[in-house]
């Protein structure tokens, strides 16, 4: 946890755009956006990849499809589309091993996604 990328951001060590805070979640621009909006969701909480939730981070890992709603609206491609992303471990496309939700949008996306 002390080298992770992600904890250091919550923690204002490395600077990020941030664009949404609460108690729970950060939201922050990737910085290789993949899409004209391209926005990371994270937990505060350390969680390395999805294979290490417990029942009790339910409600906190729900929070991240809500932030992503919320920013989807407030950014005003809700309606018409976004895609939401989350990527666990090495073949599943994980680089930073702090769980978070990419959220995509401002273009159409095709399918399969790569």
């Amino acid at each position: 946890m002390q080298d992770c990328l992600f904890c250091k951001i919550v923690k204002r060590e490395i600077p990020a755009d941030i664009v949404f805070e609460d108690d729970q979640v950060l939201a922050f621009n990737d910085i290789n956006p993949q899409a004209p909006t391209h926005v990371l969701i994270i937990p505060k909480r350390h969680i390395a990849t999805l294979n290490d939730l417990e029942e009790a981070d339910q409600t906190l890992v729900g929070r991240l499809p809500v932030v992503a709603a919320h920013l989807a609206r407030e950014r005003g491609f809700a309606d018409d589309g976004y895609r939401v992303v989350m990527n666990c471990n090495d073949q599943g496309g994980q680089t930073v091993y702090h769980i978070h939700m990419h959220l995509m949008g401002g273009r159409r996306f095709t399918w399969p996604a790569g």
